[in-house]
């Protein structure tokens, strides 16, 4: 899988590709590309009806420029710990920034909730401003925000807060859905009584009720069935072992 930027030619064949009606993961497969590189680069450059290869590549010129001429003379990437490359691992966090937004985050929360993600111990909204090259403000706002979803935790050092994405926030957010659904089910039922049963917009509600109670029970059982995943280790072949190239 070719690694480096993007060529202009592979924009004109990512501007074909979205005229056509393909999706990103076809796009890329034809690109020889991750996906997430495809979704970065037509997030970035006005989206899937706005995205245009000569613009999108003159932008890329332009925040690569202007990224040149704010750098501290002499400035480099943060050293990383165990052996990463920085720049890789730069790249990773924006590749999962997209994921999220696609998702439905707002920007600033995604890039928050992206650098938590790739830090290996919590960060405050010091470390948070700092890393990400933004306000206070912003970051204060996106924490808020993500803390009151269930996303990231809060702790406290005791001297500042500090903000952390542990194993059990996946776990606090799937039940936090789950009862998302039980509030619009029971509201929808109450709808379907209002209206009437046997009215479209009644029997309508009376299904997405119905629909939900399914999804949450269903959901519910999973989450507590694969709690324990999410605190079980990877299994890792021995040092400097080659891994198996037969195993899935």
């Amino acid at each position: 899988m070719p690694g480096g930027r993007l060529t202009q030619q592979e924009r004109q064949q990512i501007a074909v590709g979205l005229a056509d009606g393909l999706a990103y993961a076809e796009i890329a497969r034809r690109l020889d590309r991750p996906t997430s590189t495809v979704t970065r680069e037509v997030m970035r450059n006005g989206g899937p009806t706005g995205y245009r290869a000569d613009l999108a590549h003159h932008a890329t010129q332009r925040r690569t420029q202007r990224r040149a001429q704010t750098a501290p003379r002499g400035a480099q990437a943060a050293p990383q710990p165990y052996g990463r490359d920085a720049e890789v691992v730069q790249e990773f966090q924006e590749a999962l920034t997209t994921v999220l937004m696609t998702s439905g985050l707002p920007k600033m929360m995604a890039r928050v909730m992206g650098c938590l993600y790739t830090a290996d111990n919590s960060l405050t909204a010091s470390d948070l401003a700092q890393r990400l090259q933004v306000s206070p403000a912003s970051v204060s706002k996106a924490v808020t925000f993500l803390a009151d979803l269930d996303l990231i935790r809060r702790e406290s050092d005791g001297r500042r807060e500090r903000y952390v994405i542990d194993n059990d926030l996946w776990y606090q957010s799937m039940l936090r859905s789950v009862r998302d659904n039980d509030r619009f089910s029971e509201t929808a039922r109450q709808g379907a009584a209002v209206l009437g049963r046997d009215t479209p917009a009644g029997n309508r509600l009376e299904n997405a009720a119905r629909f939900l109670d399914f999804v949450s029970e269903s959901l519910n059982r999973a989450v507590e069935q694969a709690r324990d995943v999410l605190y079980t280790k990877p299994e890792t072949s021995p040092a400097g072992a080659e891994p198996d190239p037969d195993r899935g």
